[in-house]
């Protein structure tokens, strides 16, 4: 049999990326699309977002989630922590970042104290999310612990990204920033982890782990892992923004690489801003109305 010729040889199949609308394909980013990334291998991005201008730059740019995150605690309210960060302090901001995206799915954080009481809270705190909000998915923290509230919530049709590992909200219990699941302890994550996707979550965020265990957890699970501080080996990524633009004054994690300094640039600009209205160059004859 001869050859098939270039004129009438198969057109190479080539995977859809999940994430990448086709011409009449989703022209937004659904739980499904996590699922499929994983199958296929396609690494997922995500960022937080606490507003309408930065959602939209990270929206247009292709980032596949947005998370407004109880960081928001740290990045927007001034607390020294995430524990005093309230539902009704995060709906507003939540509300913004869903309102100014056109493809990335939004995840909601849901804070300290909107869930540990039971079943009950956690799907009331989950439906405000939704509603008042217009959230796409929330996110809560904890394995085995928090089983019985993702699947209550889960199982109201709300869907939910789980979070293990180093879990903030557990900051002082944990005993600070600590590593997690070395030695013994990496048994614990990863029942932790299918605690989660057996409680139906779509995806789960594992926090502050060795790379190897991370490694592992990821190859026992159905559903997506993504990282911060996890190494290499998830399914994707997640990074607060105000870290990897260069925004905050401080200590940044290790796991950060900072891809900007954004924080400089906006100094620069008001030290200018400043200098030309004392020395009258600003406003010029060029800003004024007649």
């Amino acid at each position: 049999m001869p050859e098939p010729t270039s004129s009438d040889a198969p057109a190479p199949v080539i995977p859809q990326n999940p994430f990448v609308p086709a011409p009449a394909g989703p022209k937004r980013v659904r739980t499904r699309h996590f699922h499929n990334a994983k199958q296929q291998g396609i690494p997922i991005t995500g960022l937080t977002s606490y507003d309408m201008l930065t959602a939209q730059i990270f929206d247009a740019a292709g980032i596949d989630f947005l998370l407004v995150g109880d960081s928001a605690g740290n990045n927007v309210f001034g607390y020294e922590t995430t524990l005093p960060v309230t539902v009704d302090e995060l709906i507003p901001l939540t509300r913004a970042v869903a309102r100014a995206v056109t493809r990335a799915l939004v995840v909601a954080d849901m804070p300290f104290g909107s869930y540990e009481t039971g079943q009950t809270e956690a799907l009331h705190t989950a439906v405000r999310f939704m509603k008042e909000a217009q959230a796409h998915a929330v996110k809560l923290e904890g394995g085995v612990r928090s089983y019985k509230q993702i699947k209550r919530i889960v199982s109201s049709g709300i869907p939910v990204m789980g979070h293990v590992g180093f879990t903030p909200q557990s900051e002082h219990g944990l005993g600070g920033h600590i590593i997690q699941g070395r030695g013994d302890d990496a048994e614990r994550l990863i029942k932790d982890a299918l605690a989660v996707q057996e409680a139906g979550a779509f995806a789960v965020v594992l926090e502050m782990v060795p790379a190897t265990v991370a490694a592992q957890v990821t190859a026992r699970l159905e559903i997506p892992t993504i990282g911060v501080g996890a190494g290499p080996d998830v399914d994707g990524q997640l990074l607060v923004w105000t870290d990897f633009a260069g925004m905050t004054d401080g200590r940044v994690p290790r796991f950060v690489r900072q891809y900007a300094n954004v924080r400089s640039v906006l100094t620069d600009a008001v030290h200018r801003f400043k200098d030309d209205v004392q020395t009258g160059a600003y406003p010029g004859p060029e800003h004024s109305y007649e």
